[in-house]
């Protein structure tokens, strides 16, 4: 028998999370920087300073269907699509649930967890096989701590998502109230 029957052949699935999450190719980092680079808490950091907050990314792959955190979970981490599709979620006290978001490739959610240590308020799942970026709460902190001038343009622009979200939510407010005037008005 030869030496090459007796020996087993290792074969890599193609859609291992482990697999795909150890073999990275080094477009997979340049894609994951010009991600990081678009987004609105690091699109301002030199390009110094943005391979020094690369080094803090943990990559993960999620299969369709899998869920990236779930409603209450701890808030630790802001995440970033660098491939696939997130839908993010929330179920009232009934137990509805509703979509709130359906995000893809460039987008990014659970910001909040880097300024206030509260539960999630909703749900995420990837809706199709995704390649996800996070950077943790402690990690962000060391660095903003190490690097305070690149620190506060990562915390305004943090602010500036935040601010343009409540902006957002109180027009939707206020028109969901004039429809409600409306009907009143009506009956």
């Amino acid at each position: 028998m030869s030496r090459d029957k007796m020996e087993p052949q290792i074969r890599v699935p193609e859609k291992s999370s482990f697999w795909a999450n150890l073999f990275k190719s080094p477009t997979d980092k340049n894609e994951l920087e010009e991600v990081l680079a678009s987004i609105p808490p690091f699109k301002n950091l030199t390009p110094k300073y943005l391979k020094l907050l690369m080094k803090l990314i943990h990559n993960r792959f999620y299969k369709a269907n899998e869920y990236i955190f779930y409603q209450n979970d701890p808030g630790i981490a802001l995440y970033i699509i660098v491939s696939g599709e997130v839908l993010i979620t929330q179920e009232n006290e009934d137990g509805e649930q509703f979509d709130l978001a359906h995000l893809t490739r460039g987008d990014f959610f659970g910001e909040l967890a880097l300024i206030d240590e509260e539960r999630r308020a909703a749900s995420s799942v990837a809706l199709k096989d995704s390649f996800i970026a996070a950077i943790f709460k402690p990690d962000l902190d060391e660095f903003i701590e190490a690097h305070p001038q690149e620190g506060i343009k990562i915390l305004k622009g943090l602010i500036h998502i935040i601010a343009t979200r409540l902006r957002n939510v109180n027009k939707e407010y206020l028109e969901l109230y004039n429809q409600i005037r409306t009907r009143e008005k009506q009956l």
